[in-house]
C-alpha cells in the first residue's frame, strides 16, 4: 500500500448486502449476495430477464425480507428499522406501480411527503416546496390536477418519478424507470437522475435495461445472472464482447461513444 492510498477516506456506504439470500414462495432466486453502495453514487443493475435484477431492488428496499443474510442501510439492519425512518432515507419506485382510482398528479405526488408529516398529515410550507421542487424537475407542474389515470404512460412514469423526489430520501431505488418513455424523456428522465446526483449528492440505484444508457449514466455497472453477480465495476470494465456473449447471448461490437467516451455496445447476433 503507498502513502498516498493509506491516508485516502473509508468511502461512506448508503447501503450493504451482507451474504443475502432471497426467494419467492420457497424457490431461490438469490443466493449469498453480497455488494456496497456508496453515498453519492450511480450504479446500474443489468441483466437478461428472470437474471434477479428487481429481486435485488426488492430486497434492498426491505420489500422482500431475505431468507438469509441480511440489508444495512447507513449502518444499520433494515429490518429493525421503523419503517417511517426507513422512508426517510430511502425510496423505491417498483416496476408497475398502482395508485387509486381518479387519483391527481397532485395528490399522487403529495403522499411522498408522508413520512415527514406527522400523525395528521398537515403539510407545511416545506412540503409544498417539496411537492413543487417534484413537479416541475419531471415537467408535470401544468398536469397537477389531472386525474393519473387520463396520462399517457410516460407521463404517469414521470408521476411516479415525482413521487419518488418528493420524498426527499437521498437514496432512490429505481426499477426500469425509463418504461413507456419514449428516447427524449428516457434521456430527460436520466439526465435528471444524473444531475440529482451531481448537484445534491443523492444516490441511485437503477435496474436498467439498455446497456448503453447503463453506461452512459451510472458510475458503476453490475451485470447479474442466474441470481449472481458475474461483472461489477465502471462501465468500461463490465460492457464486455465477452459479456455480451455469456450473460446476454448475443454477439456485438464494442465502441467508444464519439461525444462522451462511453462504452457502446452494437449486438449484431443471437447466439
Amino acid at each position: 500500500m503507498t502513502h498516498q492510498e493509506a491516508h485516502q477516506p473509508e468511502k461512506q456506504l448508503a447501503l450493504e448486502a451482507d451474504e443475502l439470500s432471497l426467494s419467492y414462495g420457497g424457490y431461490p432466486i438469490v443466493e449469498g449476495l453480497s455488494l456496497s453502495i456508496e453515498v453519492a453514487s450511480v450504479t446500474a443493475l443489468v441483466g437478461p430477464n428472470g437474471s434477479g435484477k428487481s429481486t435485488v431492488l426488492k430486497g434492498l428496499a426491505r420489500m422482500l425480507p431475505p431468507h438469509r443474510g441480511a440489508v444495512y442501510l447507513d449502518g444499520h439492519v433494515i429490518t429493525q428499522m421503523p419503517t417511517r425512518e426507513v422512508a426517510q432515507r430511502l425510496a423505491i419506485l417498483p416496476q408497475g406501480p398502482r395508485a387509486p382510482e381518479e387519483i391527481t398528479v397532485g395528490e399522487l405526488v403529495e403522499q411522498g411527503r408522508y413520512p415527514h408529516v406527522g400523525p395528521f398529515r398537515m403539510l407545511e410550507k416545506r412540503d409544498h416546496a417539496a411537492i413543487e421542487y417534484a413537479l416541475e424537475q419531471t415537467q408535470l407542474s401544468a398536469l397537477r390536477n389531472r386525474p393519473l389515470d387520463s396520462l399517457s404512460g410516460g407521463e404517469r412514469q414521470r408521476a411516479w418519478i415525482a413521487l419518488a423526489l418528493a420524498q426527499e430520501a437521498p437514496l432512490l431505488l429505481l426499477d426500469e424507470p425509463t418504461t413507456f418513455l419514449d428516447v427524449a424523456h428516457q434521456l430527460e428522465i436520466l439526465a435528471l437522475i444524473r444531475e440529482l446526483n451531481r448537484a445534491q449528492g443523492m444516490t441511485f440505484v437503477l435496474v436498467l435495461h439498455d446497456l448503453n444508457q447503463a453506461a452512459r449514466y451510472a458510475d458503476r455497472m453490475i451485470a447479474m445472472h442466474a441470481g449472481r453477480i458475474v461483472a461489477d465495476g465502471a462501465p468500461s470494465e463490465v460492457l464486455s464482447e465477452r459479456l455480451l456473449e455469456d450473460v446476454f447471448h448475443v454477439r456485438a461490437h464494442i465502441m467508444t461513444h464519439p461525444v462522451d467516451g462511453t462504452p457502446v455496445c452494437l449486438p449484431y447476433e443471437a447466439i
